[in-house]
């Protein structure tokens, strides 16, 4: 469904290194973002015609016809996004920008070829820099069906390393920014990338199983907020039903934060909040769906702890592993905060990539971890 307009003024646009300038007098067609032909991946909710969500990592795809493809959004904070043309999701984008501005129109695509494009846009940042809201996209050609998803899907399921915080910082003594947080830098990605599979996020930073980062917001934990169709909301529960995909694999690379003082969790209790977690994905997705737990090396004590959970749990598919002590360079592999840059990422990357390949029987090839 859509609907013919003209625009006989100037557009508002943020420049995305080019002067966007009126389309006036153009036949611009207007296509819902709702409309079923434009492809998203990751937790959305949809209200009426429009497309809103928050968890870092989301994407979506839009094939059209013709040089141009714009949106109308909103922009709650400071979202920060990175754009594909005529591409696939490789680890450097074309453009990476911030909207943070509400009722505006983006220009992502101009000055295209005649026939057919496609455009990715992936929110790089977690929640707590703002919802976004897309109302419609403008085009001067038919907007298309997407290209068809991938075979393979995982779902990945973690903290601040998930959500890429840091991964494009120079330093590991730089403070937070959110411009140099990106999710398509993570361990994650680069997983996704190896197997050629589609992703999705559930990762906000400083969220541990039963102890957050510094005892922050005691009680509400990963587990909590898994139930939540907006990382910064718990007024829409999320269901599996609300996607069109599947995962072949979730992956839960969680326990940092529960590590991250000196007052450690008790182990029943964690292994309860763990449970409660595996429990969730199994009701979400099926018994069937195999489970990767990830234990980070941030104390030797978190792999017991995941190990205990995943066999006091009794359910199937699930399988546990612990990351290699001192994967990182610290003078080289560390971005802001002392989290992984993207050099620290690949090295995550490759301990779980032979899991994955060992679960799901994907095959493991000769190409590099990018």
């Amino acid at each position: 469904m859509h609907k013919t307009i003209t625009l006989l003024v100037t557009i508002l646009a943020l420049s995305l290194g080019t002067d966007l300038s009126a389309k006036k007098g153009k036949e611009i067609i207007e296509t819902p973002a709702s409309d079923a032909r434009i492809e998203f991946t990751g937790r959305t909710l949809v209200e009426g015609t429009d497309v809103s969500y928050d968890w870092s990592g989301v994407y979506f795809r839009v094939r059209f016809n013709g040089p141009y493809l714009a949106m109308k959004c909103s922009d709650s904070k400071n979202c920060w996004f990175n754009l594909w043309v005529d591409k696939e999701m490789t680890p450097v984008a074309d453009k990476k920008f911030l909207v943070a501005a509400k009722d505006t129109v983006v220009v992502l695509a101009e000055g295209l070829g005649k026939g057919e494009h496609e455009v990715i846009l992936q929110k790089r940042t977690e929640g707590e820099q703002g919802r976004f809201t897309i109302h419609s996209f403008l085009t001067e050609g038919q907007v298309l069906q997407a290209t068809a998803r991938r075979d393979r899907h995982i779902e990945f399921i973690g903290d601040s390393y998930t959500c890429g915080y840091g991964t494009e910082s120079a330093s590991g003594t730089d403070p937070f920014l959110p411009e140099t947080e990106n999710c398509n830098l993570t361990y994650a990605a680069i997983a996704a990338r190896y197997f050629n599979a589609d992703f999705n996020l559930v990762s906000h930073s400083g969220q541990g199983i039963c102890r957050n980062y510094d005892d922050y917001r005691p009680g509400y934990n990963m587990p909590d907020r898994y139930s939540q169709t907006f990382d910064e909301s718990t007024e829409y529960v999320w269901s599996s039903d609300m996607v069109a995909y599947r995962p072949d694999i979730v992956v839960i690379y969680l326990c940092t934060n529960d590590f991250s003082t000196a007052r450690q969790p008790h182990e029943l209790i964690f292994a309860q909040r763990y449970i409660e977690l595996l429990n969730k994905v199994k009701a979400n997705y099926g018994e069937d769906v195999p489970i990767l737990c990830m234990a980070s090396n941030v104390t030797p004590f978190s792999f017991d702890y995941i190990r205990t959970a995943c066999v006091m749990s009794g359910l199937k598919n699930v399988s546990y592993m612990g990351m290699t002590t001192n994967v990182h360079n610290h003078s080289t592999d560390l971005g802001a905060s002392a989290h992984p840059n993207y050099k620290g990422h690949i090295k995550v990357a490759s301990n779980v990539i032979p899991y994955i390949s060992s679960i799901t029987g994907w095959e493991m090839t000769e190409q590099p971890y990018k």
